[in-house]
């Protein structure tokens, strides 16, 4: 049972308090909100109908997306609707399942980009070990367990508020529900609570960062002894990858590095990794891949062939 006090419902005072600068900004978001559904679908469908990319480092790739779609649907529609709304509210329920959902798929994610470190290691210094080891059934099951770290990481953060009384102010400095910003409408006590919800979000940050910073730093160093055509094109795959760590895990480690930071600057920080991130991982991979701009392009032509006939 959750200890609301008086409060059933919040209030979000959202990104401006302009009403030009909110249409302006209701475009803007659902364009980009679009291009989140549209560009992680296509190379979700793309990996899936390619007989060309069905390497484990693809099948990694589907899933990382299909996750970013959730992840961005857990805050864009709410805050796109919101812009065109006078009030822009959420029930004390509907503002827990967000919680939950966002760091439930920010835990995939998290997990997954540490997997899809740990392939390209494979593929790197153990090439002649890599399809035995990666195969279906590990790929599935280090997938399974990307799922589950992230259930296990987001039940643990949603326990921890599920039961703090909100009785007094309800209006929250942000367009979404989160974990920081509802410690302080709580009327009691949350400095240890608090200290527990960086330490789970910003432990697991942190372990994460590292261990994909060691892989890559072993992956490196192994890259020295190959020819220059093979340290390019294994960098080329690399670097993509490196790129997308890097857009997650900055934001993450910005805020759980600096939890008392000001509304304004977290909800900047906030529309990077919950819009702009999701919307560049796309671009990177398909952009910086061959292999996928090709099968792209094969589907493509596939599909205007069939619509043909």
């Amino acid at each position: 049972m959750v200890h609301t006090g008086n409060v059933t419902e919040f209030i979000f005072l959202g990104l401006s308090y302009n009403p030009v600068i909110q249409r302006v900004c209701f475009v803007l978001f659902l364009f980009l909100y679009l291009g989140i559904v549209l560009g992680n679908s296509l190379i979700v469908v793309t990996v899936n109908f390619s007989k060309s990319l069905g390497s484990p480092m693809y099948f990694l790739l589907s899933h990382f997306s299909f996750v970013e779609i959730c992840y961005s649907s857990t805050t864009s529609p709410k805050l796109i609707a919101d812009l065109l709304a006078e009030r822009k509210s959420i029930s004390l329920e509907g503002c827990l399942t967000q919680v939950f959902f966002i760091h439930f798929f920010g835990g995939i994610e998290m997990f997954l980009l540490t997997v899809m470190a740990y392939d390209r290691y494979l593929a790197i210094c153990k090439p002649l070990h890599y399809m035995s080891i990666m195969n279906p059934w590990i790929c599935g099951l280090l997938v399974g367990m990307a799922w589950l770290g992230g259930f296990l990481h987001s039940t643990a953060q949603i326990l921890l508020i599920f039961n703090l009384p909100f009785c007094d102010s309800n209006v929250i400095d942000h367009y979404f529900c989160d974990v920081l910003p509802l410690l302080e409408l709580a009327c009691t006590g949350t400095f240890f609570i608090g200290l527990r919800i960086v330490a789970n979000g910003g432990s697991l940050t942190v372990v994460s960062f590292i261990i994909l910073l060691s892989s890559y730093s072993v992956i490196l160093f192994h890259l020295r002894g190959h020819s220059k055509e093979g340290r390019l094109k294994a960098l080329s795959t690399c670097a993509s990858h490196i790129t997308v760590v890097v857009l997650f895990f900055g934001p993450c480690v910005f805020i759980y590095l600096r939890p008392n930071t000001t509304c304004s600057l977290d909800k900047m920080v906030a529309i990077f990794y919950t819009v702009i991130t999701p919307l560049l991982n796309p671009v990177i991979y398909s952009l910086r891949n061959a292999e996928v701009k090709n099968a792209m392009r094969k589907l493509w032509v596939r599909m205007v062939k069939q619509g043909e006939k």
